[in-house]
């Protein structure tokens, strides 16, 4: 894909906030992590590449720190080719976020809005209209620096249609008619009513105001994202799709949108129907508005989405390793204790609920680490599982006490824990602590370990003796 438009870099600032300052009522933030991310374009890149696509980028910087920033940041991402000016006149986008207990206390910004040089225009567009012959898609991220100002942007939407590839615009300002032509525009709620200076409450609304700018801008559709309300799709040929939103829990919107133009841009490259491409998008917004700061989302974390959906409500617990994290540092965050417990459950009985019910009693939110098909396989033989690990996965996540649970292919759960690590690690007391897989690593995080106490007589493996009448391989799992 080719993606062009205002490169950015986020700065966040995550410290505690203690007191209030002599000097002035306001709060003083003590200082503890650091840390930058590409912002802006530089965003939908990044959300492209964990979507498994190639991207090459085209945008200007300035001759700064900030600029040495996001050089080095795009040098770190190999799926991405990089066509990055630099206008030594020009400020590289700064955002800087001050956060204290999850919560943003202050924005700085540092930037120039100013067009682009000539030069620097030129070289842009040659850039594209040499890459986008082998491109699945073109996206314009325009958040209004300059960088698709004047004719950069009708030029760009040319070239991409002379190369017969799907346009995606996520637009900026009030005049929308700059993005003449385009495939696609993914304006928000008050984008859309600004630029066509129409209400856009209800859906009814929404659908007016889309018509006005496939109208006025002769787009070939428009998707209007409107937060809590989902997403709205109006196309020239009459269809309208009203998507709900799919966030279980907002944390942070912050780069939602290049997470929405970025999923609609790969799927559509693929040769997805528009309809199912905004599907997605809905899906992938609704992962990463539950995540701090501007964040991506992985294709095995969209991949475990629709999975989801496809199955009922207690499935979205089960999640991939990536989303468990997310989880944990958002519990913890709250104050909550996370623990841990992983088997094959293979065939359900009391002995495991009893199990887990003993984990879950030993703290505030628990994660189940299940083998997979071939994990049990490997360990327990070829007749083995006798459930596949979908149908264990939601067996489990039905269960009222377990809050997550996480599919592990390796053996043992030992980089799964790693990952997590979590407060409280329990086994069964068939163990002892020095044999439990993790313990040293946990107790050494400052965890602690709980043994279990057995329930006599139940095991999968006696359950599918007394059944075959013949021993099976495995342990109780």
């Amino acid at each position: 894909m080719v993606c062009a438009g205002d490169v950015m870099l986020d700065r966040f600032v995550h410290g505690a906030v203690e007191r209030i300052s002599p000097e002035a009522p306001i709060p003083v933030l003590r200082v503890r992590e650091e840390r930058v991310m590409l912002g802006g374009a530089g965003n939908v890149v990044r959300n492209i590449v964990a979507l498994g696509g190639q991207c090459a980028f085209l945008a200007v910087i300035g001759d700064d720190a900030a600029g040495a920033d996001v050089t080095r940041l795009l040098a770190a991402e190999p799926a991405v080719e990089s066509f990055i000016g630099v206008q030594p006149s020009r400020r590289t986008s700064l955002k800087t976020r001050f956060i204290a207990g999850g919560q943003q206390l202050l924005r700085a910004d540092e930037e120039t809005i100013a067009p682009l040089a000539p030069d620097d225009a030129a070289r842009l567009l040659a850039d594209a209209r040499a890459r986008l012959a082998q491109a699945g898609a073109l996206v314009l991220s325009d958040y209004g620096k300059g960088v698709l100002d004047g004719d950069v942007t009708q030029t760009l939407i040319a070239l991409g249609r002379a190369a017969g590839v799907p346009v995606i615009v996520d637009p900026k300002g009030r005049d929308f008619t700059r993005y003449r032509g385009a495939s696609l525009l993914t304006p928000n709620r008050k984008e859309l009513a600004e630029a066509t200076g129409l209400p856009t409450g209800s859906d009814a609304e929404v659908v007016a105001a889309c018509e006005v700018v496939l109208e006025s801008c002769a787009v070939d559709a428009v998707l209007a994202t409107r937060s809590q309300d989902g997403m709205t799709l109006v196309t020239a040929e009459g269809l309208v799709v009203h998507l709900p939103a799919e966030a279980l829990e907002v944390f942070d919107v912050s780069g939602a949108g290049d997470t929405v133009i970025a999923t609609l841009a790969s799927a559509l490259a693929v040769g997805a129907p528009l309809p199912e491409a905004c599907r997605l998008a809905t899906l992938a917004a609704g992962i990463v508005v539950g995540r701090v700061g501007t964040a991506t989302v992985p294709a095995a974390d969209l991949l475990a989405a629709i999975h989801h959906q496809d199955l009922s409500a207690s499935e979205s617990r089960i999640v991939a390793a990536d989303e468990a994290l997310e989880r944990v540092g958002r519990w913890r965050r709250q104050g909550l204790r996370v623990g841990f417990t992983n088997g094959c459950f293979d065939l359900l009985h009391p002995g495991h609920v009893s199990l887990l019910h003993q984990a879950r009693a030993a703290c505030d939110r628990l994660i189940v680490g299940l083998n997979t098909d071939a994990s049990v396989q490997r360990l327990k033989g070829p007749t083995r599982p006798v459930q596949s690990e979908m149908a264990r996965a939601t067996v489990l996540a039905s269960l009222a006490g377990v809050d997550l649970v996480v599919l592990f292919d390796a053996d043992t759960p030992l980089d799964l824990i790693r990952c997590l690590m979590p407060d409280v690690l329990v086994k069964g007391a068939d163990y002892t602590e020095e044999t439990v897989v993790g313990a040293a690593e946990v107790k050494a995080a400052g965890g602690r370990v709980l043994l279990a106490t057995l329930e006599e007589g139940h095991s999968t493996t006696a359950t599918l003796a007394r059944y075959t009448g013949r021993p099976t391989r495995g342990g109780s799992a």
